[in-house]
């Protein structure tokens, strides 16, 4: 899923409803900027594979509100 393809009304609705974490909702804001999760990861000083995670878990609370 693509967070940087939404609308600005869409990513204001799961900012409000979707009950991120402070790290998912800082990935999600990166996201929405369209960053790479590489580069995600280097910014928030996690491994890829964290940052992959907490990926699948931010994309699995955006689909529970739609």
């Amino acid at each position: 899923m693509k967070v940087y393809d939404f609308t600005v009304l869409e990513l204001n609705y799961f900012r409000t409803y979707c009950n991120f974490t402070a790290d998912e909702r800082q990935l999600f804001e990166l996201r929405a900027q369209n960053i790479p999760l590489e580069r995600c990861a280097e910014m928030m000083n996690v491994s890829v594979s964290t940052v992959k995670r907490m990926s699948r878990k931010v994309n699995s609370k955006i689909i529970r509100v739609c």
